[in-house]
């Protein structure tokens, strides 16, 4: 006999063994696979490493045997593998075509190595230290398929009714999710009418409640090349004469961004923040404070004495939080054409080229930016310099749907039995392709965009971990909100209204 009512500690009791006997050693040795995105490896199919990740995640639902889920991995022609599960749902009518079914996912790709780990750390080797298990890939977001299954096994465990639950894993998120689409469209028929979305593939504002991801910016990036010279030549001889790369390329990026204040010029890269969204700012800011802008690894020096420490663009914890989920920003990530500084010889070097990533607005046509990005740079160089914008790619970035009131009650119900605080509402300045792909696919969803990323968890970067507690409670928390989705009538109901 089921039931509708989850035990939130008996539920929480249950995730955090099953985290600690279980899934740890499982993600300790996803962690030392060094399972790159394609885009970081091209070779991925002769390495064979995401494969290897999706086999063992496989293996290891497989062994938990879930009653009524069935798995498969799923592979397109010349596409990274996807992991796939499906769950009979419990609920009445809980499996019939029109019943609204649960998508949950994650992805198991991995960003590349980056310097700076601490001494004791690497990028490929699991340390637990603390509450904090240490590595690449862990947090973002190796731990998903486990959550996942785990959040299943606990309403399973107490005989909860549930909805219909699919899950999609890929492992080509990291490179923008190029094969994800495919895969949506070979197992659309199989997904079922998609009620609620939950992405264990964001953060948190902080590891004292639940966080629900309002929205997520764009991305664009290419590669800015300015070639001057067919080859170096010596400094001495021809400076004066011949401009340098490097100063015709800080020309060009002026068009681009005001280098003072760091605000991107051209107006159609911007939008109208929505009024919620600044009401949703305030309150957070009020929540976190400082942490806002002072979670980042800042730089300091000492000084008469005193430690000095860089400062953020904005010491205003509201504008702090708009500017890095509804402003766009523009990052040089890579550099080429500059030699190590002990290769550095007295030559005035052909060309500059950098690695340009622009964080766009969730609102703004990433497409149309980047086309205009073409002229913008290309056009008109100084010098008559050949100055090109290649290899480009670009992702819309998503603003959350509006939210039914079972789902918000299901969140604050949710964080205040495993926080004691209620949810809390915050965009993220990070990109999940997957999102918009799922709004405009399933508009009807909820979607539930949370995950472990909460302050110096550090994402892509050196000393990245993954926080253990707060991973368990929230494992509990999707169980509790899975729980709390009406059946098909009461859905029908709150969608049309």
């Amino acid at each position: 006999m089921t039931t509708t009512t989850l035990d939130t500690s008996q539920a929480l009791a249950q995730v955090s063994a099953q985290w600690d006997s279980s899934i740890l050693p499982q993600l300790k040795d996803y962690i030392a696979i060094p399972a790159k995105s394609p885009m970081f490896a091209p070779d991925w199919q002769q390495q064979g490493l995401l494969e290897q990740v999706v086999r063992n995640a496989a293996s290891w639902v497989e062994a938990q045997k879930v009653a009524g889920l069935r798995l498969e991995i799923v592979r397109l022609p010349g596409r990274t593998p996807l992991l796939f599960f499906e769950v009979e749902g419990t609920q009445p009518n809980a499996n019939a075509a029109t019943s609204p079914t649960v998508l949950m996912y994650g992805h198991l790709d991995k960003q590349p190595e980056f310097d700076g780990w601490r001494s004791h750390l690497g990028p490929w080797t699991p340390v637990l230290e603390g509450d904090r298990l240490y590595g690449r890939g862990g947090a973002d977001d190796g731990y998903a398929i486990y959550a996942s299954i785990a959040a299943i096994q606990a309403l399973k465990t107490q005989n909860v009714a549930h909805p219909r639950i699919v899950g999609l894993i890929e492992t080509s998120e990291e490179s923008g999710s190029g094969d994800l689409l495919p895969y949506i469209d070979a197992l659309k028929p199989r997904l079922g009418d998609v009620g609620l979305v939950i992405c264990l593939d964001s953060g948190a504002g902080n590891y004292d409640q639940l966080w629900l991801t309002t929205s997520l910016r764009g991305m664009a990036s290419g590669t800015l090349k300015v070639q001057i010279l067919t080859e170096g030549v010596h400094s001495g001889d021809a400076s004066g004469v011949v401009p340098s790369s490097f100063r015709i390329l800080r020309q060009v990026l002026d068009r681009l961004e005001d280098s003072a204040t760091g605000r991107v010029l051209p107006a159609s890269f911007h939008c109208t923040i929505p009024p919620e969204r600044i009401a949703q700012a305030q309150a957070t800011a009020a929540i976190l404070g400082d942490a806002a802008y002072s979670r980042f690894p800042w730089a300091h020096h000492d000084c008469g004495g005193s430690t000095l420490f860089a400062l953020p663009t904005t010491q205003d914890p509201v504008q702090a939080l708009l500017k890095r989920t509804w402003e766009p920003t523009l990052s040089v990530t890579g550099a080429e054409g500059l030699p190590a500084l002990q290769d550095a010889g007295n030559v005035l070097r052909p060309y500059t080229a950098f690695q340009l990533s622009l964080r766009l607005p969730p609102l703004v046509d990433a497409a149309a930016c980047v086309q205009e990005l073409k002229t913008l740079l290309e056009d008109n160089a100084p010098y008559r310099a050949r100055v090109t914008w290649e290899g480009a790619s670009s992702a819309n970035g998503w603003n959350a749907p509006d939210m039914a009131p079972w789902f918000e009650q299901a969140l604050h119900t949710a964080s205040r039995a495993h926080f004691g605080a209620d949810c809390g509402y915050i965009g993220q300045g990070g990109t999940i392709p997957l999102m918009n792909m799922l709004s405009q696919g399933f508009p009807r969803a909820q979607m539930m965009v949370c995950g472990v990323l909460g302050p110096q968890s550090n994402a892509h970067g050196p000393n990245e971990f993954l926080h253990v507690p707060y991973a368990k409670k929230l494992t509990a928390a999707v169980a509790q909100v899975i729980a709390a989705m009406p059946p098909a009538p009461a859905v029908a109901e709150v969608q049309a209204a």
